[in-house]
């Protein structure tokens, strides 16, 4: 499955504990990634310095819904149910 342009809800809900050029210290949950774009694109896709966790996690029917608004909830009901 492909991402849906113009979403970006995976670079917005979920925390991320490592860090990604030019947030050292990572993420919390909500907070946009640096690196996303203004066209919710991500400027290191596919680069050495993008967190493991951001290749790991693969588009889903499940986790993407049909909007972002269902994307950006079913990621933040996950974040929750994980937390530590």
């Amino acid at each position: 499955m492909k991402c849906r342009d113009g979403c970006g809800a995976c670079c917005i809900a979920p925390s991320i504990s490592t860090p990604i050029p030019g947030m050292p210290l990572g993420k919390p949950s909500g907070v946009k990634c640096i690196q996303l774009t203004d066209d919710f694109k991500c400027r290191i896709f596919g680069k050495a310095e993008r967190p493991a966790v951001c290749g790991e996690l693969q588009p889903s029917k499940e986790m993407c819904g049909k909007t972002n608004v269902e994307a950006y909830t079913f990621l933040l009901d996950l974040e929750e149910a994980t937390k530590p």
